[in-house]
């Protein structure tokens, strides 16, 4: 693994732009430490190979893949907090369907009470009218039936009244006598 690096590492650094427009890598000249190309692209395999021992490439492909992986996990808890939330929305959408249909409920009981209750309340002042009628047309009988008997009464009071007045004076001693004795027979005879 440690060659396959380094080989990329080196064909990499070969072809840097640095590279290219310096001298030819196969001259003589190149090869000499007075040039400044081979010190950069030597210290350049230098910065590589220790980034490659202390393992950095692999940090930060640990560092990539755990970025990855809390990436992921965010998704997912993401994921599951969108399901819960509609499930919590349809919840609430159903519990608000059954109180509205619960309110109906009541609404539509509510009027039927009250329609039952102004039935009622009408059966109830027809009766009380109706015998409110019957006591006052008791009433208006007896006092007819009063005023009735008052003015028997008092036809029957003047007629004795004139009657008593009229034998007063046709009668005389005599006729009151004979008219007694009359009266005794006529009882005595009933009773025996």
């Amino acid at each position: 693994m440690f060659r396959t690096t380094l080989s990329l590492t080196a064909l990499v650094a070969l072809a840097t732009p640095a590279m290219a427009a310096s001298k030819n890598p196969f001259s003589a000249e190149f090869w000499k430490l007075s040039n400044t190309d081979l010190i950069v692209a030597i210290s350049f395999l230098i910065f590589l190979g220790i980034l490659v021992y202390f393992k950095v490439p692999g940090m930060i492909g640990k560092m990539l893949r755990d970025r990855a992986d809390g990436i992921q996990s965010e998704l997912n808890e993401a994921r599951a907090l969108r399901e819960e939330a509609q499930k919590l929305l349809a919840e609430y959408e159903r519990k608000q369907k059954d109180v509205q249909e619960q309110a109906d409920r009541i609404v539509a009981q509510a009027k039927k009470d009250a329609q039952a209750a102004a039935d009622v309340a009408k059966d109830d002042l027809k009766r009380t009218v109706e015998r409110r009628l019957a006591a006052a047309e008791e009433q208006i009988a007896s006092a007819q039936a009063s005023v009735v008997k008052e003015v028997r009464d008092e036809a029957i009071a003047v007629a004795v009244t004139v009657a008593r007045e009229m034998v007063a004076k046709q009668m005389t001693a005599t006729s009151a006598n004979k008219l007694i004795d009359d009266s005794i027979e006529t009882v005595g005879a009933r009773l025996h």
